[in-house]
C-alpha cells in the first residue's frame, strides 16, 4: 500500500519531510564560528595578550609597570548597534586596565586604571559596526604549526632527499635536509645552511661518538661530522653559528648564548601558538613512531616491570594500550641528556631501540620528545627528537607529512586574528614606554602608569586591521544566504596565508580530509578558486582550530548504531572505516552485511563488522548554501556551483514566496541568519503591529523593535514584518518578524513560477529567458533599492557653507519640494536632476572690503555671492524621498574636522524587473 503523504513528518510551516534519511543531530548554530570565538577572545584573549606583554621595565630595571591577570573590564557601550549604524560610529567597548607602577630602588607602588583604547564589540549576529557599516572578519585557514617531514624523489640521480621542518605559530623556522652527497644541513630562519651536526654540539652534544652514540652510527652522520670538524666544544659551534648567520658582527662569548636564545628559547620571542605543543607531541612523541616497529630491546616500565620483549611486533593496538595507561609519561624509557643549560634547561627525552627492518639487521633509536612539556617555545628535546624522526626517515621508516590534509592546516577564527593584532599593538605600546621610563629616570616622583602609556599604537593597530586588512570585509547583505555564508567562509589568502598567484593546484584541489569539513561545491569561480571556501554545515571548529564533523558510533558488539555524535578532526578520523548513511539502514541496524565506506580517504565496501562510525548526514558534505539545492546530488558539479554562488546574488523581492520543494534548511537559515527577529525567551504576544512586538514572558513584558525600510551594505531593503498575533504563545528561539527574502519564517529567494523547457522563435536561445507580462504588472519580480547620499556644510577659507533653499540662480518651481531649512520633504517624488538639499559655497574672486562684511553681516545676504553646491538626484537616482538625517555637533554627533553640518537623505526606488536583468534556477 502507497504511504500518504499525510503519514510523513512535519517541519516548519507544515512542510512535508520526505527525506528517508536524516540524522537526528540538530544542526549547529550556524554562526558559532563567529560568535565563540569572539567571546573567547574578550574573555580569556585579551587577558592572555596583557600577560604576554607586561611587565614592561625601562633599560637598567630599576623601575617597571606590572600587571596581575584578570586586572581588567570593559566598559559598557554608549551607543547600542542600530545608534551606531545611524551616527557612522563604531560599536566598541573602552578597556580599562588596572597597572602597578614598581620603582625598584625606592620599593614604592603605584596603582592605577589605566584607559587602553577602545575594543570593538561583535553584534549578536556575529558582525562587527565599524564606523557604521557593518563588516565581517572572514576566518583565515593556515598551515598549522608543527614539525613536517618529506621525503622527494631525485629522477636524475634515483635518490631521496629528505626534510624535516620545525614550524612554530610565531617565530623562527628550524630546517634540517639532506643532499644528493648524504651530507646533512641545518637551516636557521630559512638563512645559509651549515652542517647540521654544529646546531647539535651548540646544544651541548660535543662529543662525535656521543652523536653517533645517541642518533646511531650512519654512513651520513660521520660525513657530516667531518665536514664540521672545527667546532670541538659548544661555545666554537655558538660562535661558528652565530658568524654564519650575523657575519661583520662582534662575537663575544655572552652574544652568542643570547642569540640562539633570543631565537629558540624565549617565550617572547617563540610561541607555538595553541596548537603547536599538541602537534609536537603528536609528531615527536614516542607513541605514533612506534607503531608497526619490532622491538630490539626489552621494555621496561618506569618500575622496572617488564612489559614487552625483545623482538616484539608493537602493534596500533598495544601502542593505544601503553597510551591510554600513559606509559612513557611515568617515566618508562626515559633518558636525561647532557644539554647546554645556558640555553635550556629542559633534557628529558624517551629512546627505544627498534628494528629498522624486517630484516632486523639494522637498530635504530627512536628519540620522542618530553611528553610531560607544556612550555609555549621549543625545547633541546623538541629539536633532538626532530632530528631523530629525520635520522629515522632515512633509515626508511615514519611517515611523510601531506601539507594539504586538514590535520595540517587550522583555522584562524576572528577572536584569534584580533588578538594578535592587539599583542602587536600592545608590544609597539611597550617600547615606547621603555624608551620613555628610561629617560624620565629621575623625575620618578610624578610618574604614574597613566603617564608613561601612550596607546595610541594600540588603537591603529586595531582600528587598521578592522579598515584595511584584507581578512576585514565590508558585509555581504544582498540577502540573508549571503550574509550567511560571508560569516561561514575560510580563506586561504591574507597576512601569514597564501599569494593567490603562486598558489598551486594541489593547494586549490579538494581533499579526502574536506569530507564534511570544507565544501567541495561553494567556491569562486575565478582566480580565487579553491582559495576561498564555506564551511560544511556540521562543521565546528575544536579549541586548536582544527574543523571537526559529527559521526554515529557503531557498536561492534551490539550491531547497532548508537545516537550520539562524535565529533572527529581529520586526525582522528585516520584508520577508521566510516560508513555512508545512505546505505540501507533500518532502525538503528545495517541491512546488508556489506556497505559502502571510507577508509583513510578511499572509498570501499566494507564487512559491517569493521565499521567503527557511521555518518550523520548525506548533508554534512556540502555548505549551507548548496543544501539549499534540492536533489543537488542529480546536478552536474559545475552547475551545482553556479547554483550554490548563484543564490546568494537573488534580491529581496517585494512579496517573497518560500520554495514548494525545499530541503529542509530554509528556516534554520532564516533563525541564524540575524536578519529576523527570533524569541528571546517563551511568553504570549499582547501587542503586535508593523513596528514593535510586545511579548509578557515570566519576568515580565519584553518589545521587540522591527527594522524598517533600512539600507543594506549593498543598497537592498531591510524591512522586517511581524508573523505573529495578539493572543499567540511563542516559544524561545521561534522567528516572530520574518527579514527580507523570508516568508513565515523560512528563506524565500525567489518565486515559484511555471516554466516550460521550449523554443520560442529563438527568442530564448542559450541563456536568454522569456517572461510572461503578468510577472511584471503584478510585481512577481520587483525588488526594493535604498540609495543613500550625503552632503557636509564646512569651513571653507571664504567662509561658511550654507544650507538654504535660496539657491542662486534656480526657478521657484525647481526648489517648490524643499522645505525652509533647504532639505527635501519626506515623501517627495524626486527626478534625476532634482535639488535634495540646496547649499550655498561662498565664492573666492576677492577679499571683500569692511563695508561688504558688515553688510553681511545686517542683512546676511550671502547668496548672491556664492556658488551652487546643492546636492541633486545622480543619473538612474530617482525615486521616493524616504528618510532624512541632520548631523550636527549641537545634538552630540561626532563630525571630521572642518564639517559644520551634514545631511543625509535616503531615497527608495521600486525596480520592476527588465531586460537585461539576469535570472537564475538553483541548478
Amino acid at each position: 500500500m502507497m504511504q500518504s503523504y499525510k503519514d510523513y513528518p512535519k517541519l516548519n510551516n507544515d512542510r512535508i519531510n520526505f527525506s528517508k534519511i536524516s540524522g537526528n543531530l540538530p544542526l549547529p548554530y550556524l554562526v558559532e564560528i563567529q560568535t565563540e570565538s569572539y567571546k573567547s577572545f574578550l574573555e580569556t584573549g585579551i587577558n592572555e595578550a596583557l600577560v604576554d606583554i607586561f611587565p614592561i621595565e625601562n633599560y637598567n630595571k630599576s623601575l617597571s609597570i606590572e600587571y596581575h591577570s584578570g586586572g581588567f573590564r570593559l566598559e559598557t557601550p554608549k551607543y547600542n548597534p542600530l545608534q551606531c549604524k545611524e551616527k557612522d560610529l563604531t560599536f566598541s567597548s573602552s578597556l580599562k586596565v588596572k597597572l602597578y607602577l614598581n620603582d625598584k630602588m625606592t620599593g614604592e607602588l603605584k596603582e592605577s586604571e589605566v584607559f587602553m583604547g577602545e575594543i570593538p564589540l561583535m553584534t549578536e549576529s556575529g558582525t562587527f559596526i565599524i564606523n557604521g557599516a557593518e563588516r565581517v572578519i572572514v576566518s583565515q585557514i593556515v598551515r598549522s604549526p608543527g614539525a613536517y617531514l618529506a621525503k622527494t624523489f631525485d629522477t636524475k640521480l634515483g635518490k631521496y632527499i629528505y626534510n624535516a621542518d620545525l614550524i612554530p605559530g610565531r617565530g623562527t623556522w628550524l630546517q634540517f635536509e639532506s643532499d644528493i652527497k648524504n651530507f646533512l644541513w641545518v637551516r636557521i630562519d630559512r638563512q645559509r645552511k651549515m652542517p647540521a651536526t654544529i646546531l647539535l654540539k651548540a646544544l651541548g652534544f660535543e662529543k662525535d661518538e656521543d652523536i653517533l652514540e645517541l642518533f646511531g652510527d650512519r654512513d651520513w652522520l660521520k660525513q657530516t661530522l667531518e665536514k664540521d670538524s672545527d667546532s670541538k666544544t659548544s661555545l666554537k659551534a655558538l660562535k661558528e653559528i652565530f658568524k654564519k648567520l650575523k657575519p661583520g658582527e662582534p662575537i663575544t662569548d655572552e652574544g652568542v648564548h643570547t642569540f640562539l636564545v633570543h631565537k629558540f628559547f624565549d617565550d617572547k620571542t617563540y610561541d607555538l601558538g595553541i596548537a603547536g605543543r599538541f602537534k609536537y607531541k603528536q609528531k615527536l612523541g614516542i607513541y605514533n613512531r612506534l607503531i608497526d616497529r619490532i622491538l630490539a630491546e626489552d621494555l621496561f616500565s618506569a618500575e622496572g616491570e617488564l612489559k614487552y620483549r625483545k623482538g616484539t611486533l608493537l602493534t596500533k593496538e598495544i601502542i593505544d594500550s601503553l597510551q591510554d595507561e600513559d606509559f612513557f609519561e611515568k617515566g618508562a624509557c626515559a633518558h636525561q641528556l647532557t644539554v647546554n643549560d645556558k640555553l635550556d634547561n629542559h633534557n628529558i627525552v624517551t629512546i627505544v631501540k627498534v628494528y629498522a627492518n624486517d630484516k632486523k639487521d639494522l637498530v635504530s633509536n627512536v628519540i620522542g620528545t618530553d611528553l610531560n612539556l607544556t612550555e609555549p617555545r621549543v625545547t633541546i628535546p623538541d629539536i633532538v627528537a626532530l632530528f631523530s624522526y629525520f635520522m629515522n626517515l632515512m633509515d626508511g621508516f615514519g611517515s611523510t607529512d601531506d601539507i594539504d590534509h586538514l590535520s595540517n592546516r587550522r583555522i584562524r577564527c576572528v577572536g584569534e586574528l584580533i588578538q594578535n593584532e592587539f599583542r602587536k599593538g600592545l608590544s609597539k605600546m611597550a617600547k615606547n614606554v621603555t624608551s620613555k621610563m628610561s629617560i624620565t629616570i629621575g623625575e620618578n616622583k610624578d610618574l604614574t602608569p597613566q603617564s608613561l602609556i601612550n596607546v595610541r599604537p594600540l588603537g591603529s593597530a586595531i582600528r587598521e586591521f578592522f579598515a584595511t586588512s584584507q581578512l576585514s570585509q565590508f558585509m555581504d547583505q544582498i540577502n540573508p544566504l549571503a550574509e550567511l555564508a560571508n560569516k561561514r567562509r575560510i580563506s586561504a589568502l591574507g597576512p601569514g596565508g597564501l599569494a593567490r598567484d603562486r598558489a598551486s593546484m594541489e593547494v586549490r584541489d579538494v581533499h579526502f580530509t574536506h569530507y564534511g569539513r570544507i565544501c567541495p561545491i561553494e567556491t569562486p569561480e575565478g582566480q580565487n578558486i579553491g582559495l576561498i571556501n564555506n564551511l560544511a554545515t556540521y562543521a565546528k571548529i575544536d579549541r586548536y582550530g582544527f574543523i571537526e564533523t559529527p559521526y554515529r558510533k557503531y557498536d561492534k558488539n551490539t550491531g547497532k548504531i548508537l545516537e550520539d555524535a562524535v565529533y572527529l578532526s581529520a586526525n582522528d578520523e585516520n584508520d577508521h572505516v566510516i560508513a555512508q548513511a545512505t546505505n540501507d539502514i533500518k532502525g538503528d541496524t545495517f541491512i546488508s552485511d556489506k556497505v559502502v565506506s571510507r577508509f583513510n580517504g578511499k572509498n570501499i565496501l566494507a564487512d559491517k563488522k569493521d565499521v567503527d562510525f557511521v555518518d550523520e548526514s548525506p548533508i554534512q558534505i556540502v555548505s549551507v548554501a548548496a543544501a539549499c539545492i534540492p536533489f543537488l546530488e542529480h546536478d552536474d558539479n559545475t552547475r551545482a556551483l553556479m547554483g550554490a554562488n548563484m543564490q546568494r546574488q537573488a534580491l529581496p523581492l517585494l512579496r517573497p514566496h518560500a520554495p514548494y520543494v525545499g530541503t529542509g534548511l530554509e528556516h534554520k537559515i532564516a533563525t541564524d541568519c540575524g536578519l529576523a527577529v527570533v524569541a528571546i525567551n517563551d511568553g504570549v504576544v499582547t501587542y503586535s503591529d508593523s513596528k514593535t512586538i510586545k511579548v509578557m514572558e515570566e519576568k515580565g513584558e519584553r518589545t521587540y523593535q522591527l527594522q524598517k525600510f533600512e539600507r543594506s551594505n549593498q543598497g537592498t531593503c531591510i524591512n522586517q514584518t511581524s508573523i505573529v498575533h495578539k493572543g499567540d504563545k511563542v516559544k524561545k528561539g521561534q522567528i516572530i518578524a520574518d527579514g527580507p527574502s523570508m516568508e513565515n519564517g523560512d528563506l524565500a529567494l525567489g518565486q515559484n513560477v511555471t516554466i516550460a523547457f521550449m523554443t520560442w522563435e529563438g527568442y530564448n536561445y542559450e541563456d536568454a529567458v522569456i517572461m510572461s507580462e503578468r510577472l511584471v504588472k503584478d510585481d512577481v519580480y520587483t525588488t526594493i533599492h535604498i540609495e543613500s547620499y550625503e552632503v557636509e556644510c564646512r569651513d571653507t577659507k571664504n567662509g561658511e557653507e550654507m544650507i538654504t533653499p535660496d539657491v542662486p540662480n534656480i526657478s521657484m518651481e525647481s526648489k517648490a519640494h524643499l522645505d525652509n531649512d533647504g532639505i527635501v520633504i519626506i515623501g517627495t517624488e524626486v527626478k534625476e536632476g532634482d535639488i535634495l538639499v540646496g547649499k550655498v559655497t561662498p565664492k573666492g574672486s576677492s577679499e571683500p572690503s569692511p563695508e561688504t562684511k558688515l553688510l553681511d553681516a545686517i542683512f546676511g545676504d550671502k547668496s548672491k555671492d556664492g556658488k551652487d553646491s546643492s546636492l541633486r538626484v545622480p543619473h538612474g537616482g530617482a525615486g521616493t524621498v524616504l528618510d532624512v538625517k541632520i548631523f550636527t555637533r549641537e545634538n552630540g554627533d561626532e563630525l571630521n574636522p572642518g564639517v559644520k553640518k551634514k545631511v543625509r537623505v535616503y531615497v527608495v526606488q521600486k525596480r520592476k524587473i527588465s531586460e537585461g536583468d539576469k535570472m537564475s534556477g538553483r541548478h
